[in-house]
């Protein structure tokens, strides 16, 4: 019974499903071209091959965490806590690398400390029975003291060659963060489109107690997801502080809202059961293309943050209307 259950989600590739959301990714992929072309015409800059690169840098954080959320959101949960997550496992990464870890080291304590995160936000969620959004609000804000008081507010600098080429360095004319946050992507659309979990995920997502009743083993299955979500933000905060030479505890400071938005946008629901790695990566680029725009036409900085806002706001209302017409 289990498997024949868990076998609808991976069936999605047929159907009325497949096409409804075959459209909303066309959708999205013509909302992308629309606001690529509209930034060619309008700002000279913009198709310069070091803008483009500058795009894929900046969209590389961004992406990893994504990708981590967009497990999480698929089931029906929310992980509020990436950004400070990010910033703590950054410094946790340079105080290793200022103690003379070895690089890969101090990679593996910033990706296992992120990795702990999510961890402890999985057993509130699935056996204290705590709610996803207050668990991770509260992560946010402990990640986030963490950082300060183990740094005791200061920015580490000076890191190991070898560590800043992580997330400023380039192979070729691509930066290794780009390529690495595609490795990410790949990986993850094939356990998510392709595996007994990936399928496990979807059914979470799409009815929490049938799910159960099929004998899928939601509580694991929802802790693996969080899991995944804070090693990515471990990951992300390694990438952040090799980018920058420097680990700071004020970083990523609202960048669970661009991972939130991107994987909004890229058609995921927020009532779970629906979305793909393909559409967050869409969604991913749109909001890179959307930061990057605002950037070139001088836009001032606290514009940017109201239309992420704005754009949220109206990925949500679409999904609540859908949702709605669905049950009506």
């Amino acid at each position: 019974m289990a498997s024949a259950q868990t076998s609808t989600p991976q069936r999605r590739g047929f159907g009325l499903a497949s096409i409804t959301r075959a459209l909303n990714e066309l959708t999205i992929v013509v909302g992308f071209l629309a606001i690529s072309i509209y930034l060619a015409l309008t700002t000279p800059a913009f198709l310069t091959s070091a803008n483009i690169l500058s795009i894929l840098l900046a969209s590389s954080l961004i992406g990893i965490v994504a990708v981590g959320e967009t497990f999480v959101i698929v089931t029906g949960g929310i992980d509020l806590s990436v950004g400070s997550v990010v910033a703590f496992t950054g410094v946790m990464a340079g105080l290793a690398l200022n103690a003379h870890v070895p690089v890969p080291m101090a990679i593996i304590v910033g990706i296992g400390i992120g990795a702990l995160s999510g961890g402890f936000i999985a057993f509130a969620v699935t056996f204290l029975n705590m709610s996803p959004f207050i668990v991770s609000l509260a992560v946010l804000a402990m990640a986030r003291g963490l950082a300060f008081i183990v740094t005791n507010g200061n920015t580490l600098f000076s890191f190991p060659d070898a560590f800043d080429n992580i997330g400023g360095g380039n192979l070729g004319p691509f930066p290794v963060a780009a390529l690495i946050t595609l490795g990410v992507f790949l990986v993850a659309g094939l356990v998510l489109a392709r595996t007994v979990f990936g399928a496990e995920v979807y059914a979470v997502g799409g009815n929490r107690e049938a799910a159960r009743l099929a004998g899928i083993p939601v509580g694991r299955t929802l802790a693996i997801v969080y899991i995944i979500s804070g090693a990515l933000a471990g990951l992300g905060g390694v990438i952040l502080a090799g980018r920058l030479d420097s680990a700071q505890p004020i970083a990523a400071v609202g960048l669970e809202l661009n991972a939130i938005a991107a994987v909004v946008i890229g058609g995921a629901s927020l009532f779970g059961g629906k979305g793909s790695i393909l559409g967050t990566l869409l969604g991913v680029l749109i909001i890179g293309l959307i930061n990057n725009g605002l950037t070139l036409k001088n836009v001032q900085p606290f514009w940017v943050q109201f239309i992420q806002g704005a754009v949220i706001f109206g990925a949500v209302l679409i999904d609540s209307l859908n949702q709605k017409r669905r049950k009506s």
